[in-house]
């Protein structure tokens, strides 16, 4: 696995990415094997790990799959945090599966607990009977602006079932507020 993940890793670097996301991870061993080849082929490449000292910067984003708060492998939203905090991520969060509402206690976890940014980008709610997503844009940006309200976000965006009208609700809302601050004790002068 992390052989496929350097090999990918190397073409992204390769091809001018300038940001590296991990994304809807339900199996912390599979974040963990991209992290650990994106860790070899920062060093083969000499490229700092840390973002404030010029490295490319690594985005971590998990899913909680249903209402019991964790994921698929069975971690809890702190498990999942302490499991990936060895590396100096610029953001970890959470996104898919759920919906803003469902994400709301997840969410407030990596708020509180988190030394990096945090990110959310939830689905348009639930799915219906047909796997489509009901949930407007306006529904969404309202519950997402609870985040906002809160001070529990750095990073927004919408998966499965948004649309740019979607983003650009939330966007409208996300103006509205100052980002999460980091934790004092986690920001390195």
């Amino acid at each position: 696995m992390a052989e496929a993940y350097t090999e990918q890793v190397e073409g992204l670097l390769d091809g001018g990415s300038d940001i590296l996301l991990i994304e809807t991870v339900f199996d912390t061993l599979n974040a963990k094997a991209a992290l650990y080849a994106i860790q070899e082929v920062y060093e083969k490449r000499g490229l700092p790990l840390d973002p404030r000292e010029g490295g490319i910067p690594i985005m971590l984003s998990g899913t909680i799959t249903d209402a019991s708060g964790r994921t698929l492998s069975g971690q809890t939203t702190e498990a999942f945090m302490i499991s990936v905090s060895h590396v100096p991520l610029l953001s970890i969060g959470l996104n898919c599966a759920l919906g803003a509402k469902e994400l709301r206690p997840y969410l407030k976890v990596l708020a509180d607990k988190a030394p990096f940014y945090v990110s959310a980008y939830p689905n348009a709610g639930l799915p219906n009977a047909f796997g489509a997503y009901d949930q407007g844009p306006g529904e969404m940006a309202q519950q997402v602006e609870e985040f906002l309200a809160s001070g529990w976000v750095n990073i927004l965006g919408g998966c499965c079932g948004t649309t740019p009208e979607h983003i650009g609700a939330i966007a409208a809302a996300a103006a509205k507020y100052s980002p999460r601050p980091l934790h004092e004790e986690d920001v390195q002068a």
